[in-house]
C-alpha cells in the first residue's frame, strides 16, 4: 500500500472497483470492494492521489478522502471515456480513471462542501416543485378542455375555475368536479411550498453578500443567484470570464479545421442548471426593450437590429456570465457602462 501513487475508484452504490497504480503507471491491483471496505481502504492507505469520476456521491467520498490526507482529483466523465479499453466493465473503467489522472493538462472538478451541496438541494427542490405544478396545471387544463372549458395558462388562470366550481356555474359532472378540486388542492400545496422556498432564497440575498452582489446584475434574481452559488465552484478557479461562460455552455459549438472557423449553435454541454437561467433573464430584458418599440443605442440594441431575439438572448447571457465572473473575482457590484 505504500507504493500506491494513484488510487482510482469507480463509484457505485454498494460495489466499488478500486485500481491502484504506481508512480510509473504500473497497475498494482484492481479489485472490487464493498461500501464498508472502501472507507477502510482509504483510512489504511498512506496519503496518495485519489481519483474518481465527477458523478453522484463523488463529492461525499472526496470530502472523506481529503479529511484523511489524500489529494482528490474529480475528473469529468467525458475526459475518462477516451482511456477506456475495448471491453466496458468496472475494472476497465477504474483503470481508465487511473490513466486519465496521470494526464498533466486535465481539468478537475473542485470538491464541494456539504453546505455547497445543500444549496444545490434547495434549488433543485424548488425547480422540481415548479415542474410538478406545471404538470398538474397542464393536465387539469387538458381535462377541462374535453368538456369545453378553456382555462388560461399559469396558476392565476385556475382561480376562475375554482370560483365557478364552488358556485355551480359549470355543467361538469360531479365526478369531474371532485377530481378538479383534487387537482386544485395539490396545486395549492405545491404553490405554498414554492413560495416558501422562493422566500428563503430572497431572504438569503439580504444576508449573503455574494448573492446580494449577484442580484445587482440586470436579469439576475434570487433564483439565478442561488443557482450560481449552489452549482458554480469558486469563480477564481476560472482564468477569465470567457472560461466561465464556456463552462456554462454559453459558447457556440466549433467545427473548425484547415484554418476555417465554423461556429454553430450552443451545445448541451456545460452547467445546464445555471445556463438556462441567464438566458431566461436576458430574454426578459429583450422583451422589455421590444415592448418599448425603440432599440437602445448600445451593444444590445445593435445586436437586436441584426440578429434573432434568441440569438441576442444567448449573446447577452454570455456577456452576463463574463460580468458575473468579473464582479465575483473583484468583489464589486454591478456598474452601468
Amino acid at each position: 500500500m505504500t507504493d500506491v501513487h494513484i488510487l482510482a475508484i469507480d463509484l457505485a452504490k454498494r460495489s466499488f472497483q478500486v485500481c491502484a497504480t504506481a508512480a510509473g503507471g504500473a497497475v498494482l491491483f484492481n479489485r472490487m470492494v464493498s461500501r464498508a471496505k472502501l472507507e477502510t481502504v482509504l483510512r489504511e492507505q498512506t496519503p496518495c492521489i485519489v481519483a474518481m469520476e465527477a458523478c453522484a456521491t463523488s463529492h461525499f467520498w472526496g470530502r472523506l478522502a481529503q479529511g484523511l490526507g489524500h489529494e482528490v482529483r474529480l475528473i469529468p466523465p467525458i475526459y475518462v471515456r477516451p482511456f477506456v479499453k475495448r471491453q466496458k466493465n468496472d475494472a476497465a473503467d477504474a483503470a481508465a480513471i487511473a490513466e486519465a489522472a496521470l494526464r498533466p493538462n486535465l481539468h478537475y472538478v473542485a470538491v464541494k462542501s456539504a453546505e455547497h451541496q445543500a444549496r444545490a438541494v434547495a434549488f433543485r427542490t424548488h425547480q422540481l416543485f415548479v415542474g410538478q405544478r406545471t404538470q398538474l396545471i397542464n393536465a387539469l387544463r387538458g381535462h377541462l378542455g374535453e368538456f369545453g372549458l378553456v382555462v388560461a395558462q399559469g396558476p392565476t388562470g385556475l382561480e376562475a375555475v375554482a370560483g365557478m366550481i364552488d358556485a355551480d356555474e359549470t355543467e361538469l359532472p360531479d365526478a369531474v368536479c371532485d377530481i378538479v378540486r383534487l387537482y386544485l388542492d395539490q396545486i395549492a400545496v405545491l404553490t405554498q411550498k414554492i413560495d416558501d422556498l422562493h422566500f428563503k432564497l430572497r431572504a438569503a440575498t439580504k444576508v449573503d453578500d455574494a448573492m446580494r452582489r449577484l442580484c445587482t446584475v440586470p436579469g439576475v434574481g434570487p433564483v439565478t443567484a442561488g443557482a450560481i452559488m449552489a452549482f458554480a465552484p469558486d469563480l477564481r478557479a476560472f482564468a477569465s470570464g470567457r472560461n466561465f461562460a464556456a463552462w456554462l455552455g454559453l459558447v457556440p459549438r466549433q467545427r473548425s479545421t484547415g484554418g476555417k472557423t465554423r461556429l454553430g449553435g450552443v451545445s448541451k454541454m456545460g452547467q445546464a442548471d445555471i445556463r438556462k437561467l441567464p438566458i431566461v433573464g436576458a430574454m426578459s430584458r429583450i422583451r422589455w426593450i421590444i415592448r418599448r418599440g425603440v432599440l437602445p443605442d448600445n451593444w444590445l440594441g445593435r445586436v437586436l437590429g441584426r440578429k434573432p431575439r434568441m440569438v441576442a438572448a444567448v449573446a447577452l447571457a454570455n456577456k452576463m456570465a463574463r460580468m458575473i465572473w468579473a464582479m465575483m473575482t473583484h468583489e464589486q457590484n454591478y456598474r452601468m457602462a
